[in-house]
């Protein structure tokens, strides 16, 4: 293996940490490793398809949720070879990224895989609080069920309030994120990138903790840092 196109930025990050000079092409929104001097084909959703093609990958690295099964269809269509993952806990997230490495890449798993399972291996918290994690505003859009960023925070100690919401990422007005009564809002710098002065203001009297959402929703090498960081912003655990 020796050309790797990557179309998830999380998937970027975790190929260019363990094999550096493997990846050809990379999206837009792939930002880590900070420095990467790849191919750009444009975003996760709308990928440049002839560009990949012209790159030549034995492997593009995909994910159900981030793309879109239109473009996973054309670059197979075009005799590209696709590995597709689907990560929505982090335990899924530490055997998923296993299998890529060692047998969509051809590499030897890196060490750092074994010190993020290290990193989770915990008991769950006996002190639990609620929590409304808003992504999106103009409209305000929350996590719902089913997501691997509901399944971190409940590894720490934090449930999502609209856990039990039958879409996975729901569109809810504010007042009713408000009348759910979350003893804390968790907001993250992306995709919508929250601030002190820019979405606190809409919950007055209750907590709000501002997070780096690369360690609250990307699956890579961030899991290792993760649990602890995320415990500190959240002040659980």
């Amino acid at each position: 293996m020796s050309r790797v196109v990557s179309i998830v930025p999380s998937l970027t990050e975790t190929v260019a940490e363990t094999a550096p000079g493997l990846l050809v092409g990379a999206t837009d929104w792939c930002t880590h490793p900070a420095g990467l001097d790849v191919e750009r084909v444009r975003g996760t959703k709308n990928p440049d398809i002839e560009r990949i093609v012209a790159l030549k990958p034995d492997v593009v690295l995909g994910n159900t949720e981030e793309n879109r099964a239109v473009d996973i269809e054309a670059l197979r269509a075009a005799g590209i070879r696709v590995w597709m993952t689907e990560i929505r806990t982090v335990d899924e997230a530490l055997v998923s990224l296993r299998r890529m490495l060692t047998e969509a890449c051809g590499l030897d798993a890196p060490g750092w895989l074994d010190d993020a399972a290290r990193a989770w291996d915990f008991p769950p918290p006996a002190r639990r609080v609620r929590a409304a994690v808003p992504i999106w505003r103009r409209p305000w859009m929350v996590v719902g069920r089913d997501t691997f960023t509901g399944d971190v925070l409940s590894r720490l100690g934090v449930d999502n309030v609209h856990a039990d919401h039958p879409e996975r990422y729901p569109k809810i007005p504010l007042n009713e994120i408000v009348a759910s009564k979350p003893d804390l809002v968790v907001l993250p710098d992306e995709p919508y990138r929250f601030t002190a002065d820019d979405g606190p203001e809409c919950f007055p009297g209750t907590p709000c903790a501002l997070v780096d959402g690369r360690l609250l929703t990307w699956y890579g090498p961030s899991l290792v840092a993760a649990p602890r960081a995320l415990a500190t912003a959240l002040d659980v655990l």
